[in-house]
Formats: C-alpha cells, structure tokens, sequence
C-alpha cells in the first residue's frame, strides 16, 4: 500500500509508545539491537503496474513447455503430428497481445495517488500493523538425523508352482514297444522302391524332352525353308503384278491423252464455227441497246433537253400566276363598281 508522506516519515509507533529495538537481557540490562526505519526510496517493496504486466503470471512447471522431459543427451524430436499449428502460435499471440492491451487499459483507468505539494516527495513505507524488519539474506537453519544401518536381506526362496491336475500312470508290456529292426524294413523297401521308379520317370522324361526338342528343331528348320520359299514366290508374284499395273496405267494414261486431244480439236472447231457470226451480232446488239452512243447527242438529250423543259416550264407557271393575279384584280373591281 502507498501513502504520501512529508520529507522526513514519522517514528513508528504501536499503542501510543515508540517502537525501540532494545531487549533485555537476563541481567536486567539492556543491549542495542537496531533501531526501526522506513524502507528505502531506492528499494521499493511494491511492483510498477507497467512491471506487473510485462512479466509472465505464475505457471506450474509440470506443465511449462520450456522444461525438457525424457534424456538430455539425446535432440528433443518432435513427430510431424505434434508440430505446434502456425494458425494456433498466431491465435495464441493475438489473444496475449489483446491481454496485454486490457491490463493497460485497466492500469490508466485506475485512479492514482495525486501529485506531491510543492517542497514535499513520495516514499514507500509500510503500514501494516504489525512491522518485520526487511533483508536481502534468507535465514538459514541446519538440522540432522542417525538412521539405523540396513541389515542384510535373506535370499529370496526359489519359486515353485502349486501343483494342480491329476496323476495318470500307463502298463507297458514286452513287445508293445516299436522295434525299429523289425519294422524299418518295409519301410526302406517302399522308400527305395519308390526312389527308383521316380528316378526311371524323370529319365524316360528327360529322353522325350529331348527326342521332342530334335523334332521341334527339325520342324523349325523346313518351316524357315518353306517360308523362304513362299517368300520368293511372294515378291516374283508381286513384281508381276506392279509390271502389270504400270503398264495398264501407261495405257490408259495413252488413251486418255488421245481423247483429250480430239475433244480439243473438236471444241475448237466448234468454237471457230459458233463465233463466226457472234461478233458482228453481239456488236448489233449492243448498238440496238444504246451502248454504242454519240457524246454530243448523249449530253443533248441527258442535260440540255431537261435544263430547256424546266425554264419553259417556269415560264409557262410565271405566265399563269400572272393571269390569275389580273383577274382577280379585274373581277374585284367590277363588285366594287357595282356595289356602288
């Protein structure tokens, strides 16, 4: 708790008297201890606010990430499934920032001790009702204890199951027993016997794989020949037949050519004998059409002739509107003589 206080703090005091620190001795008389004062200005005893929300609140280190649990000597190694999310860093981040930014806010809406009067100072002192002298040294007290010494345990006794189940015994009589003298020997006669004739198979198998290789490759040997055979004929078949189709190609080639040649002769003869009388005609045509004209008669009659009707035309209106006008002019003067 803070107080405002003059330049030079009060003795403290308990009931109305002076706190000394003297005590007394068991003779009567009375030593020096130390005399009670207030806390220096340099050390305080409370915290800033602004120093109270930078540092981190109190956590249990059980659950701190910064201790390392498991072997020190080996890399800590995180699985790909527990990396920190970077989206989560960043809504953890955001949500401190927003912490931080509402004790602020908290701290300047508190209300604060005012300024000191002029020629008087602040300093911290404490207020409390009962006082206790404050050190930087912790005190430190030594203690010890005598155990007994351990005694020499027995050794364990050897583990033996409890028996559970039931005794079975079973009579064996002479010649109940395998005599492996006796019963061996159908035994390797079948197993000798059958060793033998598997033997016989595999061999009479392995002559007729290679009997049936000495044919396959004599098989092979006349299939390549006759099929080198029946290629030959092949290409000799086929030589023929492209000598063939090249010269029926040069023939028909031949006869086409003869035929566009007399066709050609034949159009042009009867190009020759159609446009004989085509020229003359077509220039009578174009005579009786108008295209073939006279400039000076073509100018007479496209301009000169219309230029000439529109002014007589004009004339004639000019002419007309004039005779209207003195009748009209006449005819009103004879109403007026008669309505006079």
């Amino acid at each position: 708790m803070l107080a405002t206080e003059s330049a030079v703090p009060p003795p403290l005091s308990r009931g109305g008297q002076t706190q000394t620190a003297i005590r007394q001795q068991d003779g009567g008389a009375y030593s020096f201890a130390s005399e009670p004062r207030a806390v220096q200005a340099a050390r305080k005893k409370y915290r800033e606010p602004s120093e109270i929300e930078e540092r981190p609140s109190a956590v249990n280190i059980m659950y701190d990430r910064r201790i390392h649990r498991g072997s020190t000597y080996a890399a800590p190694t995180l699985p790909l499934r527990n990396q920190p999310d970077p989206v989560e860093i960043e809504r953890q981040n955001d949500l401190k920032r927003r912490l931080r930014a509402k004790k602020r806010a908290e701290a300047q809406r508190r209300t604060r001790t005012p300024e000191p009067v002029p020629g008087r100072k602040h300093m911290d002192i404490q207020t409390d009702l009962y006082l206790e002298e404050l050190s930087d040294k912790v005190p430190e007290a030594y203690a010890a204890t005598q155990t007994d010494a351990f005694l020499d345990r027995a050794p364990s006794p050897l583990y033996i199951p409890q028996k559970s189940g039931m005794d079975v015994a079973t009579q064996v009589y002479e010649g109940e027993l395998f005599d492996f003298d006796y019963e061996v020997q159908p035994i390797l006669e079948v197993l000798v016997g059958k060793t033998i004739e598997q033997a016989l198979m595999e061999v009479h198998e392995e002559e007729e794989l290679e009997m049936l290789k000495r044919h396959q490759i004599d098989f092979e040997e006349r299939r390549n020949a006759e099929l080198a055979e029946v290629q030959r004929l092949e290409d000799a078949e086929r030589r023929r037949t492209e000598e063939k189709e090249r010269r029926l190609a040069e023939q028909i080639k031949i006869l086409k050519e003869k035929q566009e040649v007399a066709e050609k002769i034949a159009a042009r003869a009867f190009a020759q004998s159609y446009l004989q009388n085509l020229v003359p005609s077509v220039f009578q045509s174009l005579t009786t059409s108008g295209y073939f004209y006279d400039a000076v008669e073509r100018e007479v009659d496209s301009q000169f002739l219309p230029w000439l009707t529109g002014e007589v035309q004009k004339n004639l209106d000019r002419l007309t509107l004039a005779r209207s006008l003195l009748d009209d002019v006449i005819l009103n003067s004879i109403r007026t003589m008669r309505a006079k």
